[in-house]
């Protein structure tokens, strides 16, 4: 694969977002997560995963560069890809647990949000949902991902605003649960997915989806009217001409 890397240790999948310095996410990065993520959950010989980025970035989100010469065909291609796939890894049943050792806005924070503990490295690092400053509409699933987490008031009010949060802040509103220093994340993430590891499989597993049952249904759920008005925006003017000056911006870096 050319975006992931995957190494097996002890029954434990380490997948690694491995694309360009800053993990954005594209068309062939997003099909290859979700072709990774079926395999291992139809191997028994694996019991969890465990997902980190490299350097200084978890994932900077959507590949916005490539994202927007897309035409409209390409644009809802991807997006119905790009749901899918959290739809998919929402109601992936084993244990996965994100070790987020960089910045995480936007779709890396959707990745995060899907898993079932987050563990963050201290630093400068930002992480949230920032998409509404961008001109992006934020589909009702993203937003259930986002509150199951924070509570509806919570996710309400930062969505809104596209508030991103450093580390510590994520910690003390519930995006994250544990907060380390650089050098333990991947320690300190193994403890957390191999604690789930080690419970009887299937009682975890179907507790897991039973837990998740309401969030599963909405990312799961036909979004074709979300996301004719979210394209609808995403086209217009005002986006276009936001999403313009972020590329503009983006490769000039």
């Amino acid at each position: 694969m050319n975006t992931i890397s995957t190494t097996i240790k002890d029954r434990l999948a380490i997948i690694t977002l491995n694309r360009g310095k800053s993990n954005s996410l594209n068309r062939e990065m997003v099909t290859e997560l979700q072709d990774m993520l079926h395999n291992i959950e139809n191997d028994d010989n694996i019991g969890g995963v465990l997902i980190t980025g490299k350097e200084n970035f978890f994932s900077a989100g959507l590949d916005l560069i490539e994202l927007y010469h897309y035409n409209e065909e390409e644009a809802l291609s991807f997006w119905h890809l790009f749901l899918n796939f959290t739809a998919k890894i929402t109601a992936f049943k084993k244990p996965l647990v994100a070790a987020i050792n960089g910045h995480s806005p936007a779709g890396g924070c959707v990745i995060a949000l899907a898993c079932d503990a987050r563990v963050m490295a201290e630093g400068k690092y930002i992480i949230g949902l920032n998409e509404v400053p961008v001109g992006i509409i934020v589909p009702n699933s993203i937003f259930k991902l986002y509150s199951f987490w924070l509570g509806n008031a919570n996710a309400y009010r930062n969505l809104l605003e596209g508030k991103l949060f450093s580390p510590e802040e994520a910690y003390a509103v519930g995006l994250v649960d544990e907060v380390v220093k650089p050098e333990s994340i991947l320690t300190a993430a193994e403890r957390k997915v191999r604690k789930y590891m080690a419970f009887e499989a299937n009682t975890w597993q179907q507790s897991k989806l039973n837990l998740r049952k309401d969030l599963i249904a909405a990312t799961s759920a036909d979004q074709s009217k979300d996301l004719e008005i979210m394209l609808k925006q995403w086209w217009a003017p005002a986006t276009r001409a936001i999403l313009k000056s972020l590329v503009d911006s983006l490769q000039k870096k």
